[in-house]
């Protein structure tokens, strides 16, 4: 009598990546700014003494200036957890708005502790500029507020606009020396030295963000380049100005890139070597090869149809959060414009649902901007999914993306889960114009691919 074969048991499930929601991060920032302000109000003696309240003022800034700035650096040390979770295009902007709020409590800190100092020595503003910069400690630290406040110069929108990225993220770079610099000088003032405990967490909080920083942004994209063997091996071309890249590797699927989300590449290649340039992915991966879909836009995005099968890619990645993990209903509307294809095409693909489940709307200026035409017509065939192509210049008389026009297409667009990537003026417009068309804003998943 054969002998019955043991039942095997089934593969098991990939563990999903660890993700940090956006409440939980503004919960825990905010909780550290009022741990702060409690360290300050701990300290605070009250005085109706001008160069008394004067010096108070300075002291709650400083204090808040420093946790911003640690912030700061922490939004931008590309955690997995933080990344995957609230996502690039959401981190970049806080980041920015951020670096306001921490030039301003600068600001501040410096004003507040000029005057209390002039108050208590009975000086001009002038003079006492002058003392204080004689001692050492308050002269690095006005080297750094310089920094940081020519960081922020180089990225307000008007000037962002008129310098190379290259000359912008050289600029950027400084923002680690200036920060360094206002840490030396925070650990000389009486709010943190003056306490052993508040020096020790002030330290650790310092440490575990530049090993965050250096981990990240350093170790990792190495190991990554020396395990994966990253190449480019074809380039293709998919329509007026637009091209795919596809790149092979060894252990590709290690990397757990999820569809719409996107890497940073870098092509060890002739004038673009320097630069590292976001890109989603267009494609699930497949047999250890990644694929972007890449539309010409400036000099960068136009070499890149020149290169070659063979040359080495550094990949960093992958960030994003505009994945399967968002989604709430069952059915799914997916809203794509220009070159933000790119990610919904791979969520076209993958995003499980039974016929009619998901619907893709594609806006273009004309059929000839259309990218990736057949792919997708494939996939909605053999899906028996909705594509609709939403074609005709921004400035016409019938839009296409008014909310009536959007309830004609998909009459139960309330009950759709929504995922939306082109440009900012057409995410804005469209945002709107879906949460007056009946879907919560809540579900309208964006990410912008111009961050």
């Amino acid at each position: 009598m054969a002998s019955v074969p043991a039942p095997t048991a089934p593969p098991p499930r990939p563990v999903p990546p660890a993700r940090l929601s956006p409440r939980a991060l503004r919960t825990g920032v905010l909780g550290g700014g009022l741990a702060v302000t409690a360290l300050w109000a701990v300290q605070m003696e009250p005085s109706a003494r001008l160069d008394v309240l004067f010096a108070t003022g300075a002291h709650l800034t400083g204090l808040l200036a420093g946790y911003g700035i640690l912030v700061m650096l922490f939004l931008m040390a590309r955690v997995p957890a933080v990344e995957h979770g609230v996502g690039a295009d959401r981190l970049a902007r806080r980041h920015a708005l951020g670096g306001r709020y921490v030039l301003s409590l600068c600001a501040a800190h410096a004003l507040l502790a000029l005057c209390g100092y002039a108050a208590h020595a009975g000086t001009d503003l002038l003079h006492t500029t002058l003392d204080l910069l004689g001692y050492p400690g308050l002269a690095a630290a006005t080297a750094g507020t310089a920094l940081l406040a020519a960081v922020g110069a180089t990225s307000a929108r008007a000037l962002r606009r008129r310098i190379p990225h290259e000359t912008w993220r050289a600029v950027h770079l400084l923002t680690y020396l200036g920060a360094a610099l206002a840490f030396a000088h925070q650990l000389a003032g009486p709010d943190v030295a003056g306490s052993g405990l508040a020096l020790w967490f002030w330290s650790l909080a310092h440490a575990t963000v530049a090993v965050l920083l250096g981990w990240y942004r350093l170790v990792v994209p190495v190991r990554q380049a020396l395990r994966h063997s990253l190449r480019v091996i074809e380039v293709r071309g998919e329509g007026p100005g637009v091209v795919s890249v596809v790149v092979q590797g060894i252990g590709v699927d290690r990397l757990r890139a999820e569809p719409g989300q996107f890497f940073r590449w870098r092509f060890l290649q002739r004038r673009l070597w320097h630069t590292a340039l976001p890109f989603s992915l267009s494609a699930p991966v497949r047999d250890d090869t990644l694929r972007i879909t890449v539309k010409a836009a400036g000099d960068h995005t136009r070499r890149m149809r020149r290169l070659r099968p063979g040359t080495r890619v550094l990949a960093t990645g992958p960030f994003g959060a505009l994945t399967a993990h968002r989604r709430t209903r069952r059915k799914v509307l997916l809203l794509a414009g220009g070159v933000g294809i790119t990610p919904m095409r791979a969520l076209f693909e993958t995003l499980p649902g039974g016929p009619g489940d998901v619907t893709l709307l594609y806006r273009a200026g004309s059929a000839e901007q259309l990218v990736l035409r057949e792919e997708l017509e494939a996939i909605a065939e053999r899906r028996q999914a909705g594509l609709h192509y939403l074609l005709g210049r921004s400035d016409a008389a019938f839009d296409p993306l008014a909310p009536q026009a959007l309830r004609n297409l998909i009459p139960d667009i309330a009950e759709h889960d929504v995922y939306l990537c082109g440009p900012p003026g057409m995410s804005a417009a469209a945002t709107a114009a879906l949460v007056r068309a009946g879907v919560p804003e809540e579900r309208v998943h964006a990410e912008c691919f111009t961050f």
